[in-house]
């Protein structure tokens, strides 16, 4: 048998995830039925949080093709935000990384 661990992986990118309020605790669920809800009215993140958007999602991106399936879905909509994500998407990456904390 083979196995492959990316338990290193994980914990390094929860270290490295935002101390945000909203990335902070566990979520029971990856996502809430407001995932695919997208504001054109929502405030757009600074650049500085953009960029660690992007990061994080690229991250999560990597884990949820190599170890976590169940992460596709969400994973894949926040990655067509990473060009301008808002307040909203900024919130629904922390979730992510909530669940991640909690799984």
């Amino acid at each position: 048998k083979v196995r492959f661990s990316m338990v290193d992986y994980v914990e390094n990118l929860l270290e490295e995830a935002p101390k945000d309020g909203c990335f902070v605790g566990t979520a029971a669920t990856l996502a809430a039925n407001h995932l695919f809800r997208i504001s054109n009215k929502a405030t757009k993140i600074n650049k500085e949080d953009a960029e660690k958007f992007h990061q994080c999602t690229a991250q999560l991106l990597y884990l949820s093709k190599r170890a976590r399936p169940d992460m596709q879905t969400a994973v894949a909509f926040l990655c067509t935000r990473v060009k301008r994500p808002d307040i909203h998407d900024w919130k629904k990456l922390g979730r992510a990384i909530r669940y991640l904390r909690g799984t």
